[in-house]
């Protein structure tokens, strides 16, 4: 195994042993050991555990999406938040708290998380068709340009549907759409484990080629890649990746930007490697600002979409000035 990899997987390991002790109320092993129905163990393996185990397989699972979205768009300000996936699964959560709706998958999967998916689906719908009725199909940097369009068309529904709301319900869109990790029990982490493991495996075996595509599409070709293929695999499942997990915790943005751009500083410019690093490192990056998240304004905490999107604007801003230089 690469030193580097090694070491991310240390790190990210560290992280998600440690987070769950650390919390307004801090926990010890001796409180966890010291009987099942304790208190501390409640609050250990039914809150603070899967919360961590769900934030990890989220951030490893956008980190992943926004490396292969920066290699297929050859642009290192592509992310998933930018085309209109995020929002359009907002969209859908928005309607269905407006609609008053109450509905379940099974008892398991919340209704919220199915419209919210729904509203994903719709955005990626939208954005496939608008690349097939143009004759000719569409560019890569149009379908850029196509989904930040849906990214504010969507915006703009939500905002007219949360001002028609009472203040309750104004309320819970308002904190659903600066995302969270809020889970009891470990159904949210299985139901986003299936994305993570499919998207891990598209970037493992896409690599080699995604290596080339970075190159441009011409050298690619050049190369025996089946270009137009490989441009719609890897932009449908990546976008229905992120939908699934938008559904399980919000639109938590710039995780996708961020990460791949520290991964390459690690590791290196080689996919499949950062396939791996992003995983690692996205996973420990979001447990991190989660566990921030909750200890800043303790007791209350604060969404960790909000977090990140701190970090990222900063981050943003230093991508544009080094590029500019």
């Amino acid at each position: 195994m690469n030193k580097k990899i090694f070491l991310l997987l240390l790190l990210s390991a560290a992280v998600v042993c440690a987070a769950p002790f650390i919390g307004a109320h801090a926990l010890s092993p001796a409180d966890i050991f010291g009987g099942a129905e304790s208190a501390a163990a409640q609050i250990l393996w039914e809150l603070r555990l899967p919360r961590v185990l769900l934030g990890w397989l989220i951030g490893a699972t956008l980190a992943v999406c926004g490396l292969i979205f920066q290699a297929l768009f050859r642009n290192p300000l592509a992310s998933p938040d930018m085309l209109g996936v995020s929002m359009g699964a907002a969209f859908g959560a928005v309607l269905y708290i407006r609609l008053g709706l109450a509905l379940s998958l099974f008892g398991l999967i919340q209704g919220i998380s199915l419209a919210a998916f729904g509203g994903a689906f719709l955005a990626i719908m939208a954005l496939y068709l608008a690349g097939s009725l143009r004759r000719g199909g569409m560019s890569l940097a149009s379908l850029l340009l196509a989904g930040v369009a849906l990214n504010f068309l969507f915006g703009s529904l939500n905002m007219i549907i949360q001002y028609s709301g009472g203040y309750t319900d104004t309320f819970r869109m308002m904190r659903w759409t600066m995302g969270g990790l809020q889970t009891v029990g470990f159904v949210s982490s299985l139901a986003s484990l299936p994305g993570l493991i499919l998207i891990l495996l598209i970037g493992w075996l896409t690599g080699p080629q995604l290596d080339l595509f970075v190159c441009g599409e011409e050298m690619a070709a050049s190369r025996g890649v089946s270009v137009k293929g490989l441009r719609k695999l890897l932009f449908l499942s990546v976008s229905l990746v992120v939908g699934v997990s938008v559904a399980l915790s919000g639109p938590i943005g710039f995780v996708g930007l961020m990460c791949p751009h520290i991964c390459r500083r690690i590791t290196g410019s080689a996919h499949r490697e950062l396939t791996v690093a992003c995983a690692l490192f996205g996973g420990a990056f979001l447990v991190i600002c989660d566990t921030a998240a909750r200890l800043l304004w303790s007791p209350a905490e604060i969404p960790v979409g909000i977090i990140t999107s701190c970090l990222g604007s900063i981050f943003f801003l230093w991508l544009l000035i080094k590029g500019g230089r």
